[in-house]
């Protein structure tokens, strides 16, 4: 082993010790973080995820509403008119892709710099919350 590759081998030893402690401040400061007033972009990033993954449960329950509904219209229809549930799964899949590509083009206002991250999760509660309004909708029509 040359003093070169020893060198190196150090760099990245204390690199992952750093980026370990990193971590857990990090998580440790998140637990602190007021949502109502973030101060700096982590809180901001952390604050938009944290409203997205709200979303995306409410998203989950509208869609299941809107699930059930659509197997109802299914249950008396004969076998060759079926197929409302599938629609929607299919749907469902296809706006997920869609949701995830637009919001990517939206990070690309701040690509490669700190806000990247927020305004993808911005974008995806802001799209998702318009997507189980839809689904509220369709399964009211029950």
């Amino acid at each position: 082993m040359t003093y070169k590759n020893a060198s190196h081998g150090n760099i990245f030893r204390y690199l992952a010790i750093l980026s370990g402690l990193l971590a857990g401040i990090s998580v440790a400061s998140a637990q602190d973080v007021d949502c109502s007033d973030p101060q700096v972009q982590m809180e901001m990033t952390y604050c938009a995820e944290k409203a997205w993954e709200a979303a995306d449960g409410d998203l989950n329950y509208a869609y299941q509403m809107a699930r059930r509904y659509m197997n109802s219209l299914d249950e008396d229809l004969p076998d060759d008119l079926k197929g409302a549930a599938e629609t929607l799964r299919d749907a469902q899949r296809a706006w997920i892709a869609f949701r995830d590509k637009a919001c990517e083009a939206e990070g690309y206002q701040a690509r490669g710099g700190t806000m990247e991250s927020m305004l993808v999760y911005s974008c995806y509660e802001r799209m998702t919350r318009a997507r189980t309004e839809d689904l509220r909708a369709m399964a009211e029509e029950n």
